[in-house]
């Protein structure tokens, strides 16, 4: 997940807008509709002012419903009709309340104000997309139809909030099709990381993504330059180093005392050992690919090693078993071992290392002292701790980036006179 971070932050704030978006509209369609309804339901007031005028004075159903009509209104009389509505319609308003109407009346004594208290109840009913009033008295109820309103259609707010949506999907789109140019960026800094030093970064936009893959391509070239400057002249220098050897070794062979034959044939033979080193060094630090990484057992590797190591096989024990395999450059991992053998042996209070599996890890036993700095003091090149001791100090330097190269590390731990390095 921490890969595509950008990815899943632009989806997230899509997500987030989106529901915040349809949250709004929700709203706004619940408060549109109210004002809808409250407005139509006005309409009540010229009803019950017909209904209470009929009511006063008497007047036939005929001239009630003519009343209504001229506000495009009518009464249901068919009692079906009027019990399916009552029954089956949406409810969408209703108002109890007591009406006061103020009446002149003649009698012996002359003209008088007569006040008749009605009490009304009123409720808005929607079916089958009609709107029908419902009017109900102490004396009676009528249901009232209206020609003209309509209910509430929502097709305006949806279409709205579908061109609100269309258009955050539309520009959120935009922005992933930005982003895909600096997925594609990722993948190939991971492939160059990789070693894949042929890979290139350059494009033909002009936005920043296309400046910054521009810059990491010219970075890649100028890398390319220096590594392959930094592998010439390593090559030439080792192979300029290794023809004095030879011709030095050579002529040391025609020196008249014995004592100087062996001194030069010693100072020879380490450099030539330091240069071999020099150039495995090389060979390590500049590894791209792991084509020629291939799965051995683990058994045989060690074999190999102490062969290499040149040591008598009884100062060294194997307690590893024949079935662990290990994905590996044979090579490499054979010098690492023997590194390790050649430095328990020079180290060891008994010249003997033991080669053990410990929790699914390669560990390399020998008896001594602690060693007297942190491990990390002992990888760096050139260190040692006894200058006497016929070492350059890059053994446990060429084991821990033979490691890296494998995806492990070396580690230490002391426990009762014993110094164990582990592959982990």
């Amino acid at each position: 997940m921490k890969k595509n971070a950008v990815l899943f932050t632009v989806l997230f704030a899509l997500v987030v807008t989106l529901f915040s978006v349809s949250i709004v509209f929700w709203e706004f369609y619940k408060l549109n509709k109210q004002q809808y309804i409250n407005h139509i339901f006005t309409k009540y007031s010229i009803i019950t002012q017909i209904y209470r005028a009929n009511q006063q004075t008497h007047s036939s159903q005929i001239l009630l419903e003519a009343n209504l009509a001229v506000y495009k209104l009518h009464i249901e009389k068919d009692t079906n009709d009027l019990k399916a509505v009552l029954a089956e319609g949406k409810v969408l308003k209703h108002k109890g309340f007591v009406s006061v109407n103020n009446s002149l009346m003649l009698n012996k004594q002359g003209l008088y104000t007569q006040k008749i208290v009605t009490d009304l109840r009123i409720t808005m009913v929607e079916y089958h997309k009609h709107i029908y009033f419902y009017i109900q008295t102490p004396v009676g109820s009528i249901l009232v139809g209206d020609e003209e309103l309509k209910p509430y259609k929502y097709w305006n707010v949806l279409y709205t909030y579908l061109m609100v949506i269309a258009i955050i999907l539309i520009s959120f789109i935009l922005i992933l099709q930005r982003l895909r140019p600096l997925i594609r960026l990722r993948k190939k800094i991971a492939l160059f990381g990789d070693g894949n030093m042929d890979i290139s970064f350059k494009t033909n936009g002009t936005d920043e993504i296309a400046l910054i893959s521009n810059e990491l391509e010219s970075a890649r070239e100028k890398i390319n330059n220096l590594l392959e400057s930094r592998t010439l002249f390593l090559r030439n220098i080792m192979h300029e180093l290794k023809t004095p050897i030879a011709k030095g070794t050579i002529a040391t062979q025609m020196l008249p005392s014995q004592k100087l034959k062996d001194r030069f044939v010693s100072i020879f033979g380490r450099l030539e050992s330091l240069v071999n080193e020099f150039a495995l060094i090389e060979e390590v630090t500049s590894v791209s690919d792991k084509s020629n990484f291939k799965e051995y057992r683990l058994v045989d590797i060690i074999d190999g090693a102490i062969d290499m190591a040149m040591v008598d096989r009884s100062s060294v024990s194997v307690d590893v078993n024949a079935s662990i395999k290990l994905f590996s450059s044979y090579r490499l991992y054979t010098t690492a071992i023997k590194n390790m053998i050649d430095n328990g042996i020079k180290y060891s209070s008994d010249s003997h290392v033991k080669i053990c599996i410990i929790n699914d890890e390669l560990c390399f036993e020998s008896r001594g002292e602690c060693i007297s700095h942190p491990l990390e003091y002992y990888i760096e090149p050139f260190t040692k701790d006894n200058p006497s001791k016929n070492s350059y100090g890059l053994g446990l330097y060429l084991v821990d980036s033979i490691l890296k190269v494998h995806g492990q590390v070396l580690a230490h731990e002391y426990d009762n006179g014993i110094n164990r390095f582990i592959f982990a």
